[in-house]
């Protein structure tokens, strides 16, 4: 059996109608796994089961505002209504609708990215990793962002909550961690994907980023997917309480982070 089989996991994984989120359902429901695609509109996620069915994978659908807690209990509780358990849980659904200096964020602003990026995460955790402590097995995994590591003129509130959630991943970690639950975090650098188009959608502008990358090109949301696949299966059996960067070497390269 393969390292990274991921047969009879039920995996939830918020903000999986596109992108990174989608992605990684997909990978995940190709090793095996049975998955709720979950993000605010419902015939998006439809669309997406639809997908991983016609690629021989079990998916389900569940809609639901990662800003709304009585949704997200919601989300877990249709899913072990459905399935008796839930294996993995993908903390990917985020939020930043301000661009420029901190002086400049609304309050309105500030909490919405907060309540995206942290709550939620905060909320999910504490609806699901009681059931994962009865069975003595789990994985948490949080979509955190290279933005987390270092100062930036254009992303502070978005960063301090990338920052948040790797700190969250270390607290569970060790609250968590004698019940055999594994919580970590993946932070990408810039990835291909809707929610960070403003950053490559200009040919220019994404070879001037990729010229900043030691690996010559930017992220792909499989590059993600991947690392989250090995974090929910044996393969990570012994990995907690980290962040895995996945920026083609931009931090080491001394790229400036800026997603």
């Amino acid at each position: 059996m393969s390292m990274f089989d991921l047969s009879g996991k039920v995996a939830v994984i918020t903000g999986s109608s596109r992108g990174i989120g989608k992605a990684i359902a997909m990978q995940m429901a190709l090793h095996g796994a049975r998955v709720v695609i979950s993000s605010r509109k419902a015939e998006s996620c439809e669309a997406v089961v639809a997908e991983i069915s016609a690629a021989g994978g079990t998916a389900v659908a569940q809609a639901a505002h990662v800003g709304h807690k009585e949704e997200l209990k919601g989300l877990i509780d249709a899913t072990i209504a459905r399935w008796g358990r839930i294996d993995v849980l993908v903390c990917n659904a985020a939020a930043n609708p301000h661009f420029g200096p901190s002086i400049s964020i609304t309050d309105a602003a500030l909490e919405k990215v907060i309540q995206t990026n942290l709550y939620s995460n905060i909320w999910l955790s504490n609806l699901t990793l009681p059931g994962m402590a009865e069975h003595k097995d789990g994985a948490v995994i949080i979509i955190s962002s290279v933005a987390g590591f270092s100062g930036t003129n254009l992303l502070g509130a978005y960063a301090i909550s990338k920052a948040a959630d790797m700190q969250l991943a270390r607290n569970l970690a060790v609250e968590w961690g004698p019940h055999n639950i594994r919580v970590n975090c993946i932070a990408p650098g810039v990835i291909r994907t809707h929610f960070a188009k403003a950053l490559w959608a200009d040919p220019q502008r994404a070879a001037t980023l990729a010229r900043r990358y030691p690996l010559r090109r930017l992220g792909e949301p499989d590059d993600v997917a991947g690392i989250a696949v090995m974090l929910a299966s044996r393969a990570g059996n012994f990995i907690t309480g980290q962040t895995i960067v996945v920026d083609g070497g931009g931090l080491i390269g001394g790229g400036e982070p800026l997603m």
